[in-house]
């Protein structure tokens, strides 16, 4: 007796059907597996090479170990003499080398380990020995940086290295390579060279209040014409409050501002017409309690005196000129004020504290002074 429901035929079909579904579904989870396989690209290891090269010899004592790194980044740099003394110091920001922390030692040898990790996570060390020039060729070259350690400055102070010889612009970008300074907080600045006993350093704008700057010119063995500059050294200074000093020929006056604020105004004699004051943004250079000066025309002692220019332009206390200050100009080129108020401005001002000439006869000279902030930002930046 036949059951009630599905034919045989009926069975059959379904039967037939269904196979190929379940070869399908099979088919689909093999497509699907394929899928989910991915090849990652391969890893490359991390390229690194060293200089000065193994076994190099008369090395410069001012050498960096350079860095070069393909596919990675350096983690660690050791610097070490020939006793094992480790050397100190620090890469640079950009990461092309590790600079010594001072001038390496004339003929001596050091080894250097290198250490970069690449993508592949896995650290590669490079080593290289090498020894410096076994004595300095060439005339030593007296360099100076105008800052003392832990000294307090006005907010322009420009960092500067003078030469006592001209540096031949073909040595000038090794030199400047070799000029470090650092700011907190960060207030990133340009170097520029005035002439070629002379480059500065300024930020944009005036420095901030407070501000910490550590200095260094790092130059001791550094080429310059036939000779070699003469020394590493460095600073550390910190930026007072913000005083800043505004003298108008057209009105006689001289005006003291601190933080913008007017705090102070004084009648002033500037050059006369044949030997004028200069206009423009100076800094002050020194302050002087006495200071000689000597021109073909007189000797005199003058009190309280700050330098403005090489040339010998300063704000300095003249009493034999009170009657002339806010009047009419008499002096050689200085600005003349009373011994009073002289004293007072000496006692109120830092090394570094800006000082704005207007209206009168000549513009400022380039380099005749810090001038660094008598030129806009624009002009400052170009080579």
């Amino acid at each position: 007796m036949r059951r009630p429901g599905r034919s045989v035929t009926a069975l059959l079909i379904l039967a037939v059907t269904a196979q190929p579904a379940l070869s399908g579904c099979d088919l689909l989870s093999h497509r699907k597996h394929t899928a989910t396989k991915s090849t990652a690209p391969p890893t490359v290891p991390v390229g690194l090479s060293l200089t000065p090269a193994a076994g190099d010899a008369a090395v410069p004592i001012s050498a960096e170990i350079g860095t070069k790194v393909k596919d990675g980044r350096v983690t660690d740099v050791s610097l070490l003499d020939a006793t094992g003394q480790k050397i100190s110091g620090a890469s640079r920001a950009d990461g092309s080398s590790w600079v010594p922390d001072t001038a390496l030692r004339y003929g001596a040898t050091y080894t250097a380990k290198v250490t970069a990790i690449g993508a592949d996570g896995k650290p590669v060390t490079r080593q290289t020995t090498f020894t410096t020039a076994a004595k300095p060729t060439g005339p030593s070259i007296n360099t100076d940086l105008n800052v003392i350690n832990g000294g307090t400055y006005g907010v322009a102070m420009p960092i500067v290295v003078e030469f006592a010889t001209e540096v031949p612009p073909e040595n000038r970008a090794a030199v400047q390579q070799r000029l470090f300074v650092t700011s907190d907080p960060p207030q990133p600045g340009v170097w520029h060279w005035f002439n070629g006993k002379q480059v500065m350093y300024r930020p944009e704008h005036y420095w901030q209040p407070g501000t910490k700057i550590t200095a260094r010119k790092a130059l001791n063995g550094v080429r310059i014409g036939d000779g070699h500059a003469d020394e590493d050294a460095s600073a550390t200074i910190t930026i007072g409050r913000k005083l800043t000093i505004d003298i108008d020929n057209a009105t006689k006056q001289l005006s003291v501002y601190h933080n913008d604020a007017l705090v102070k105004t004084m009648p002033v004699s500037l050059g006369k017409s044949s030997t004028p004051s200069s206009s423009g943004t100076t800094v002050i250079m020194s302050r002087e309690p006495t200071s000689l000066f000597k021109t073909p025309e007189y000797t005199t002692t003058v009190e309280y005196a700050m330098r403005l220019t090489w040339g010998g332009q300063y704000i300095h206390a003249a009493p034999w000129s009170v009657g002339d200050q806010g009047v009419r100009n008499v002096s050689h080129g200085c600005t003349n004020v009373s011994t009073g108020n002289a004293r007072w401005l000496y006692e109120s001002v830092l090394v570094g504290d800006p000082v704005t000439t207007r209206n009168t006869e000549v513009p400022l000279d380039a380099g005749d002074g810090w001038t660094a902030w008598d030129m806009s930002w624009a002009d400052y930046t170009k080579a």
